[in-house]
């Protein structure tokens, strides 16, 4: 029989992504078969599996903590905001429409339907399913359409546990007003709170006691345990800039090489960065101001899930000229995706799928121009440069993926890409000058593609080269591994196995 557990929390950014990714990896070391699932996740930090369905970063970092493929089941409602009140709906990995809240909220019923059915093939398939929730369950004006913390555990009948952050503050009114007002509103679903799990501590723990004490007498549910701020496992949030937000230290580290990314207002899959956090001679910033950009060797224009906007929002506040003149004072520019559509010439946009302008200049530092149309296209590549130089060896094969409206025609090419998904082999990229795009993201994970291009930088000012210092992917691993052995440290994981009955 399968087994299911459904890890909610008092507020988005309590910590519900890496509890569960913490759970899978120490469940799978059990030796139990584990798969993650999130029902309905929002955010445009994504990954594309193998067959070339899309679904939320969070998740697929999960099934790499369960040792498993990244599969379409595991997040079969992704919404991607786009602006103007809309979100994209990817579904079941696919590109399904473009909706406000109220049309969505119109389709819970087919929307439910086709989560149900993923969440029964899982059981066939796993021994344990460890699903998260989103936001808080205790949204009152939401409990009607809540796809992702209410109908899953009810159809599952699974226990929940509740993750509350202590680090915004009012840690115990948040636990107590969440399960007060459940009970009134659906005491059924209340009833399946097996515990509270406190999370991002930094004081004494003999102060807080009290309160959990009496927070637990309140409620009637235990406490499993304290978990410290981890500021030392870098692994990608979902949420945005919170991910930023744990490395600090690294972000104003004293790095030979600075690059600086612009943090665009409708910003996408910036995880591309961060490999570039494992190296020790480079400096990150996100930055708009001119001091920053014209004191880096390398500027990042990251993927937008609005690139039009972006793009004529960087017009308005002076950025083209800027980036100009910080290539002339010898930095590289470098666009993925959204960045690469808006470096090229012209960006047309006949069908009005990127808003209301049917066609805008783009920076003109690449040539070439951008067609949107209503095509969506993910897939997993293996790219080869197609020519020796500052962006690798013929010989080499890169992995990266695609995700993106639109196609970029320009009259020289990078690399030679071959999809997954379809089989086939196409050209992408441009470079001219300092100047490079590209719509793979993922591109920095290769290592040895990463150290090269840094020595790259490195070699322009004067500096000698480094070696390859760290795998990506195994320190990914690592870092996984160790937030379950906080999870082993600080949480009652017995008392946890105890309520799955294992």
């Amino acid at each position: 029989m399968t087994r299911a557990l459904l890890v909610t929390g008092t507020s988005s950014s309590a910590g519900k992504s890496l509890f569960v990714t913490a759970l899978c990896r120490y469940f799978t070391k059990k030796g139990i078969r584990v798969a993650p699932f999130k029902a309905q996740n929002m955010s445009l930090q994504s990954f594309v599996c193998k067959d070339g369905s899309e679904i939320g970063l969070a998740q697929a970092l999960q099934a790499f903590a369960c040792k498993i493929e990244p599969e379409s089941s595991f997040n079969p409602i992704l919404l991607k905001p786009e602006g103007n009140a809309k979100c994209q709906v990817i579904l079941k990995g696919r590109l399904y429409k473009s909706l406000s809240a109220k049309d969505y909220y119109k389709e819970k019923k087919l929307l439910w339907e086709e989560v149900r059915t993923v969440l029964e093939d899982l059981c066939k398939r796993f021994e344990l399913l460890i699903c998260e929730g989103a936001g808080s369950p205790a949204e009152i004006n939401l409990l009607k359409v809540d796809l992702v913390n209410i109908l899953p555990a009810l159809h599952l009948k699974c226990p929940i546990i509740l993750i509350a952050d202590i680090d915004k503050g009012g840690v115990f009114a948040s636990i107590y007003g969440t399960v007060k007002l459940l009970e009134h509103y659906l005491p059924n679903y209340v009833k399946l709170f097996k515990g509270f799990v406190i999370n991002k501590f930094r004081g004494d723990l003999e102060i807080l006691k009290p309160g959990i004490r009496d927070i637990s007498q309140l409620t009637g549910l235990e406490c499993l345990g304290v978990l410290p701020y981890l500021d030392d496992i870098y692994i990608s949030d979902e949420d945005g800039f919170s991910f930023f937000g744990k490395i600090t230290k690294r972000m104003h580290a004293k790095g030979e090489l600075r690059i600086a990314v612009l943090p665009l207002r409708h910003i996408s899959n910036f995880a591309d960065i961060d490999p570039l956090y494992l190296e020790e001679d480079v400096e990150i910033l996100f930055s708009f101001r001119k001091e920053d950009l014209i004191s880096s060797d390398l500027i990042i224009i990251p993927g937008s899930k609005n690139t039009i906007s972006d793009l004529k929002w960087l017009k308005s506040i002076g950025l083209i000229e800027v980036l100009k003149e910080a290539i002339k004072k010898g930095a590289e520019v470098l666009g993925i995706c959204g960045g690469y559509q808006m470096l090229g010439e012209v960006l047309k946009n006949p069908l009005g799928i990127e808003g209301h302008d049917r066609e805008i200049q783009g920076m003109g530092l690449l040539e070439g121009e951008t067609l949107f149309s209503p095509e969506k296209i993910t897939s997993q590549v293996l790219a080869r440069p197609l020519s020796q130089g500052v962006l690798g060896s013929e010989k080499e094969r890169l992995w990266g993926y695609e995700i993106h409206k639109g196609i970029t025609l320009s009259p020289k090419n990078l690399f030679e890409i071959w999809r997954y998904s379809t089989g086939e082999i196409l050209l992408d990229g441009q470079r001219k000058g300092p100047v490079w795009g590209t719509y793979i993201h993922g591109l920095f994970t290769n290592d040895a593609f990463r150290r090269s291009y840094l020595n790259y930088l490195r070699e322009r000012k004067g500096l000698k080269p480094l070696p390859i210092i760290e795998n990506y992917w195994k320190r990914l691993d690592r870092n996984i591994e160790k937030l379950s052995q906080k999870l082993e440290e600080y949480i009652d994981m017995k008392r946890i196995e105890k309520i799955l009955d294992l």
